[in-house]
């Protein structure tokens, strides 16, 4: 693989494009060269339907000239702007610094808008019809990728509509699991249950705290291997949001539930992310996203 990124290649992409701008001009003053200035009827020697010669004439000036023009922008583009190998460019644009200027003006042009809301909570944000209607954008732009566009999530994706939140549902609590994102990791901890029958027995006494459907002889015999679970989940399996920990009482389950998928969950383990977006959106536009978010859960209709 490092073949391909070693430092030849750029030199190679450089010596094409410049190449093939000098062979151009090295065509063009050659053939220039080689017609019939004076038109003294000297003939290529082809000739069409019989009667119909073709003569040695030069290309009209202007378009000799068009092509000379265009070979000097070429070469005046590529001393300015990158494209030549790792060269950066005598002005060094870069399409990243392009749109975050671009990102940075929008933002500067809405910033009024934002600033009506800044000062409301997040309550009063979630009732302001106009501020909702920014909110259902900012939403369908940034997060129903993941979490559909009614909010209702996926397998792996959380639910936001239902009140069950991993981190808190409070307002302040949104906005920081959307300025910086979350990492939720479940290592494996089949080592730390026991055997394979172990494991099973633990996975149905999962099951039986949130009723769901299980043998209540292996619920009875896993009860004392989830000591090994209830550091982070708890000893009554309800969870722990400071450490993002699911409450496994609800029967809301996040990757799937029954048997096998928890079984799954305590022999490999599992790792989640939410990408932060505190690069991406400005803190007034995370006051009115979380207002939104947080008005799923809370049956706030905006007026």
């Amino acid at each position: 693989m490092s073949d391909f990124t070693s430092g030849f290649w750029p030199f190679f992409i450089s010596a094409i494009v410049l190449g093939g701008i000098v062979f151009c001009l090295a065509v063009l003053f050659i053939t220039s060269k080689s017609h019939d200035p004076a038109h003294t009827g000297q003939s290529t020697g082809h000739v069409y339907d019989e009667d119909i010669v073709e003569m040695n004439n030069p290309m009209p000036k202007w378009w000799y000239w068009m092509f000379i023009i265009t070979c000097v922008f070429g070469l005046a583009y590529l001393f300015l702007y990158p494209g030549l190998g790792t060269y950066q460019g005598k002005l060094g644009w870069t399409q990243v610094k392009q749109y975050e200027q671009e990102v940075k003006e929008s933002n500067e042009r809405l910033a009024p808008i934002y600033a009506n809301f800044v000062a409301m909570s997040a309550e009063q944000v979630a009732k302001d019809a106009k501020a909702m209607a920014i909110g259902e954008r900012l939403f369908m732009n940034n997060c129903a990728q993941c979490h559909g566009s009614d909010a209702h999530g996926s397998r792996g994706f959380p639910n936001l509509t239902d009140n069950d939140w991993l981190y808190g549902g409070a307002p302040e609590t949104i906005k920081e699991t959307i300025t910086n994102g979350r990492h939720g990791m479940m290592p494996p901890m089949a080592a730390a249950v026991g055997n394979a029958d172990e494991v099973k027995n633990v996975a149905h006494y999962v099951l039986s705290l949130s009723n769901s459907e299980h043998d209540a002889s292996r619920a009875a015999l896993g009860k004392e291997k989830f000591t090994a679970c209830a550091a982070c989940h708890g000893a009554d399996g309800k969870g722990n949001q400071a450490i993002g920990a699911p409450n496994l009482t609800d029967d809301i389950w996040l990757h799937g539930a029954g048997e096998a998928a928890i079984i799954d969950r305590i022999n490999n383990g599992k790792s989640n992310q939410m990408p932060a977006q505190g690069s991406r959106l400005t803190p007034e536009q995370i006051h009115v996203l979380a207002a939104y978010v947080w008005r799923f859960s809370n049956g706030e209709t905006a007026q």
